[in-house]
């Protein structure tokens, strides 16, 4: 029963999206809720416990919910400057000969830049795609799959950035993001490839991936080995913007080599032209050529703003007692989006009126995915906090398990995944990613619910191990488990209507998860099994 309850809230979440049809952040504030009664009622949590524990999950989930923020007012600003009009004109003109390296130019080469720097790839790309000519199906699809495997570097990286900060808070070790990242990117090279060939599958079934597998290859054994050069060269923060052009640039040579042309502006329309002349192209991106510069300046070492602003800025806020949480305010990524995005603005010449359109279409649609990120947060720290009440630990205040029979969520879970699954764990755990991924809406928000359970897990399966290759084996099967929310992109049901709506095409996104959910259930078998080969490699 107990093992049964301790699910039951990620349970419940999932049926609200599926079954009740309820909004990310409707299910997870409903969720909390339910949590937070079901924590204090039958683990016996102390409501103090339950409702400090909230707010530090709140503040740990300011990376993402304000790069939520800033990076929807850059979107807003740029279109209502006409950048966006202007980029969009751009990729229609690209490798129109070749469907295959097209579909990899846009929705891995472009699609991965555009998350990495903010942007969402399933409201600017579907648009494109339909008017090249694609079904809605594919278009709605193939923006939502294309940036899936560099997920982990989607927002200038803030995914793994959090899972160092919960590495960090569950081991005490003091992790860089290009530490842990590593661990994510020996994945990139097959697991990319997999989606590159899926994407021409969605395309045009094995008729579409015979012609066209050599672009799909070439599209994921770039972006992948790029994600490991950028973790060791210590930059994981700019890992999908350089994946991105990376895979553009070999994308081209690859067109030009096959003696087709790279630019036809024959699908261009008058009013396309009209854009063209009214805004160059290196102007419309600027705020991302700042961007980049920025997090190339914050985050190499050589420059040494990143000693300063990662590590002697961190910025402590102890809320949980004797945990506390670095916010790291001038070093993360939604600062340096805001930045870029107001020294932008003049350049762009907007007129007042234009500005102020940005603003409020940031007020409108801002708030609610923002929440969604940090509710999720919430339920992380109740869980993992579950059973506690306040105590003195140590000689000082803090939490520790209630003596009258607190118990803790995580632990009953892994409790009984550790009987069950043994060290068949490993594998189970992608799946488990790729349920809260689901659950969820985010591959952050994943990380911060299962990471404690997946250590706790393999604390007990692998018990005999040396501490050194305890925590390696844990790092590896938290990394797959958030590769599995990763990939839970392409069966997001919040992210396929969103597509869906910018081609007015509402309903499809059910049809196209129905085809997309085998997708992502084999390309999660196939990491899990890529995690058995590195276990036994640790």
């Amino acid at each position: 029963m107990s093992v049964f309850l301790a699910v039951s809230p990620l349970i419940l979440i999932f049926l609200l999206m599926t079954w009740g049809r309820r909004t990310a952040d409707v299910a997870g504030l409903l969720g909390w809720l339910y949590t937070a009664v079901l924590a204090a009622l039958y683990f016996r949590t102390a409501w103090q416990v339950i409702l400090i524990g909230s707010v530090a999950g709140v503040v740990a989930s300011l990376p993402i919910s304000l790069m939520v923020v800033t990076s929807i007012f850059q979107i807003n600003v740029m279109e209502e400057a006409g950048a966006i009009r202007r980029l969009v004109v751009f990729m229609k003109t690209l490798a129109r000969d070749s469907r295959s390296a097209q579909v990899m130019l846009i929705n891995v080469g472009a699609g991965t830049m555009l998350a990495a720097l903010g942007a969402t790839p399933v409201s600017i790309l579907p648009p494109i795609m339909l008017s090249l000519g694609y079904s809605a199906f594919v278009a709605i699809a193939l923006p939502a799959i294309g940036y899936d495997a560099l997920c982990t570097y989607a927002l200038l990286g803030v995914p793994v950035v959090v899972f160092a900060d919960v590495a960090k808070g569950i081991t005490g070790h003091d992790f860089t993001p290009a530490e842990v990242g590593l661990y994510f990117a020996q994945y990139m090279p097959v697991v990319t490839s997999l989606i590159a060939l899926s994407m021409l599958w969605l395309v045009g079934g094995w008729k579409e991936i015979g012609r066209g597998w050599p672009a799909a290859l070439l599209t994921g054994l770039t972006a992948g080995f790029v994600a490991i050069g950028m973790n060791l060269a210590g930059l994981p923060t700019l890992t999908g913007v350089v994946a991105g052009i990376a895979v553009v640039l070999m994308m081209l040579a690859y067109v030009r080599l096959s003696g087709r042309r790279l630019i036809d502006r024959s699908a261009l329309t008058e009013e396309d032209r009209r854009t063209e002349q009214g805004m160059g192209l290196a102007l419309a991106v600027l705020p991302w050529l700042l961007l980049v510069a920025f997090s190339a300046l914050t985050n190499y070492s050589g420059f040494g703003l990143y000693e300063v602003l990662f590590k002697r800025l961190a910025m402590p806020l102890e809320i949980v007692p004797g945990r506390p949480e670095r916010l790291r305010m001038l070093w993360q990524a939604y600062t340096w989006v805001l930045i870029a995005t107001v020294i932008a603005i003049p350049f762009y010449r907007m007129a007042s009126a234009r500005l102020a359109a940005a603003g409020r279409k940031t007020l409108r649609r801002a708030p609610r995915p923002a929440f969604a990120a940090a509710i999720y947060f919430a339920i992380a720290f109740v869980l993992n906090h579950s059973g506690k009440t306040p105590a003195v630990v140590d000689g000082r205040p803090g939490w520790a398990t209630d003596p009258a029979g607190g118990l803790n969520m995580v632990k009953v879970v892994a409790d009984a995944s550790a009987g069950v699954f043994h060290q068949a764990y490993a594998g189970v755990a992608a799946f488990l990613g790729l349920l809260g991924g689901f659950i969820s809406g985010s591959e952050t928000s994943s990380i911060a619910m299962l990471t404690k359970l997946h250590f706790d897990t393999i604390a007990q399966v692998f018990a005999s191990a040396s501490p050194e290759r305890l925590l390696r084996i844990s790092l590896l099967v938290a990394a797959v488990s958030g590769i599995g929310g990763g990939l839970a992109s392409v069966i997001s049901p919040a992210k396929l209507q969103n597509a869906a709506a910018v081609i007015d095409k509402i309903g499809m996104e059910s049809q196209v998860i129905r085809a997309t959910a085998v997708i992502a259930l084999l390309m999660v078998l196939a990491v899990a099994l890529m995690t058995f080969v590195f276990l036994a490699r640790i």
